[in-house]
């Protein structure tokens, strides 16, 4: 399988630079898996293809402020983007300009409040890293880093917390689990009320999620990992649902990663953590998922490549060059899609 098949044009003012100034009013695509039909509707909309009963997986990573600008005891500038923690303070993390950066080199962030060794040069470049502090090293974070934004958003953001779900609860993602950004309060509220039950996992995002394929063939492709949990009482719910002829509807391909790398043939999910490097394309037999709430995925990726394995490859780029027409907003900051 070509990973040029995965392919469409996607004119560049349609990349969402902000978000959208309500959350629940961005639009809403609908994909029918079994009568291929197309509808253009609201976020909010979304309500109307929930049923009592389904249950709704969503992903409540946190995105840290991954993003640090320091400088090295000779003066020279540095940027560090954290990847993922290792243990207790030392980080794997992408460094730039990195070829400079050997072990015992130390990076001093914020007047001082901040400093970083190099411990070791990693596979692929990155480099593992110790910090040394006072104080709570995720309220340093807060004081001086970024939001680590997609190398496809040129804007800067106003309000952080407009790159974090309304439901983010534990800190360790370097990217958003972006189908949940469409979500309010009051929105979860009403689908609450709908006899819908709402269940947790958490998947830390890493940058992974926006590396290219380099490879041609989609098979010879070598997924990033991602570490993962679900506790007993989602998995209970997920359970539930799925034993009493339910949908389970999953919010975003983080949500959907996890459930598949945990579920038997049956589609039950159990209590677990550990990594998933799971790879989901045209092809693969889901076990768990009935429906997925996602965003529009960049061209040639794996995210695209996964939304085909659900709905028909062939579709998908149909439903996508429809939304270019339409003038959908794409990408991290864009509109939503619905597939059932």
């Amino acid at each position: 399988m070509k990973v040029s098949d995965f392919n469409y044009d996607l004119p560049e003012e349609l990349i969402a630079q902000t978000p959208i100034e309500k959350r629940d009013e961005s639009r809403l695509m609908v994909l029918d898996r079994k009568e291929k039909t197309i509808e253009n509707k609201t976020f909010k909309d979304i309500l109307e293809y929930l049923e009592p009963g389904d249950c709704l997986v969503r992903n409540n990573t946190k995105v840290i402020p991954a993003r640090l600008y320091g400088k090295k005891e000779t003066g020279a500038n540095i940027e560090f983007l954290l990847l993922k923690n290792i243990e207790g303070d030392i980080w794997e993390s992408i460094v730039r300009p990195g070829n400079k950066l050997h072990n015992g080199t130390k990076v001093i962030f914020g007047d001082g409040i901040l400093v970083a060794e190099i411990l070791d040069v990693m596979p692929g470049g990155t480099r593992k890293i110790k910090f040394t502090y006072d104080g709570i090293f995720n309220e340093i974070l807060d004081r001086i880093g970024l939001m680590p934004l997609p190398p496809y958003i040129h804007e800067t953001l106003k309000e952080k917390d407009r790159y974090q779900t309304v439901y983010a609860k534990f800190d360790g993602s370097a990217a958003a689990p972006t189908a949940g950004l469409h979500f309010t309060d009051e929105l979860l509220e009403k689908i609450s009320e709908k006899g819908v039950d709402i269940a947790n996992v958490t998947l830390h995002v890493g940058i992974g999620t926006f590396r290219p394929v380099k490879e041609d063939e989609v098979e010879k492709h070598d997924m990033h990992s991602e570490h993962f949990y679900i506790k007993k009482e989602d998995a209970e719910k997920i359970n539930n649902a799925k034993k009493n002829g339910k949908r389970i509807i999953a919010v975003g391909t983080t949500s959907c990663r996890v459930l598949e790398s945990i579920a038997n043939e049956e589609g039950y999910v159990h209590e677990f953590e550990g990594d998933t490097k799971i790879f989901i394309y045209p092809g693969y037999k889901f076990k768990c998922l009935d429906a997925l709430i996602t965003n529009f995925h960049l061209p040639q990726s794996t995210l695209l490549m996964l939304v085909s394995a659900l709905a028909d490859r062939e579709f998908i780029l149909k439903a996508y060059n429809e939304a270019v027409k339409q003038r959908y907003r794409f990408f991290s900051f864009g509109d939503a899609m619905l597939i059932k």
